[in-house]
């Protein structure tokens, strides 16, 4: 079995995210605890009992995520002795980069968390509130999405923002120029567009000043060879060269995330089983839409890890 581990980014979130890890193994329990230690901040708790509009807001949302990633990892090294380096790739979805490349060993886990503590910070100050969108294009390809963005960028930014799965594209930039892409999808028969529940435009170049943030943020990181290649948003191709993935991080906060390709390139590359680490199953759902005769799993609960590590042995 070749195997890729790839890990969410925003939209996984909930309530009571890592608890069941948290309950059932403490490697899933040290790992929250460093992360509490590392931003001085009691993020498990707000994890585990909320409140949802205080665990959304994105400086908390993003290494919750990715907390939640971490534990899996951890838990199933040391519980079931299954290694990262089991997988021939990792890929993260835009923040879930960040957990991929903590999980291969570029990126220590205190380090990872106190970036994107950093990075949803800045991505919320880039822009004022209300000024941005987000866009869900259902039912678009990219042709036709390109289009939508075209009419759009007439009014100002816009962008396709996240290349998800065939079907699903996002776009972001400024409102105005998101509803008139908005209008001309509807003009050019895409089956649904409709604006995002997003606090910022994410993945467009409004986002320059936080790009910015963590271009001086990185600058004092040594970010290590990865011990397996990362399949990275901005070439949707393995890379494994640290002055390039520390690159490519600051590229991406205004650059595609390119998922359909990133996934589409690991199953030409003989990946058959894609696992997603974390909590919720977006990933997985999406791998469906994008790749046929492959496997996809959730590990998001404990059941799920072990039966996991068994079909490695």
């Amino acid at each position: 079995m070749t195997l890729a581990f790839t890990f969410p980014g925003q939209g996984s979130q909930s309530v009571g995210m890592g608890k069941d890890l948290a309950n059932a193994f403490a490697a899933a329990r040290s790992v929250f605890e460093e992360i509490d230690d590392a931003l001085s901040q009691n993020l498990s708790r707000l994890m585990w009992e909320g409140p949802m509009d205080e665990l959304t807001l994105t400086a908390n949302t993003q290494p919750a995520l990715m907390a939640c990633s971490l534990a899996v990892m951890r838990v199933l090294k040391q519980d079931f002795d299954v290694d990262v380096s089991a997988a021939s790739y990792v890929a993260g979805h835009s923040l879930g980069e960040y957990s991929a490349l903590c999980a291969a060993g570029s990126l220590s886990l205190a380090e990872t968390a106190l970036l994107l503590r950093l990075r949803g910070e800045a991505m919320q100050k880039a822009v004022p509130v209300g000024a941005g969108a987000m866009a869900a294009l259902l039912g678009a390809d990219l042709d036709v999405a390109n289009q939508a963005v075209a009419a759009g960028a007439k009014s100002g930014i816009c962008q396709i923002a996240n290349d998800n799965a065939v079907g699903q594209v996002v776009i972001s930039g400024a409102k105005a120029a998101v509803e008139a892409a908005i209008e001309a999808a509807n003009e050019l028969g895409v089956r649904k567009a409709v604006l995002l529940p997003v606090s910022a435009p994410f993945h467009c170049e409004l986002m320059a000043p936080a790009a910015e943030a963590m271009a001086d943020a990185l600058a004092d990181i040594d970010l290590k060879t990865p011990l397996v290649p990362v399949v990275n948003n901005v070439t949707a191709q393995a890379v494994s060269c640290p002055e390039q993935l520390k690159s490519d991080l600051i590229t991406q906060v205004t650059g595609r995330v390119r998922w359909r390709e990133s996934v589409t390139w690991m199953a030409k590359n003989q990946v058959e089983t894609f696992a997603e680490p974390g909590t919720g199953k977006v990933l997985t759902g999406m791998l469906r839409r994008i790749v046929k005769g492959v496997n996809g799993i959730a590990l998001n609960t404990p059941e799920a890890l072990e039966k996991f590590a068994k079909t490695l042995t």
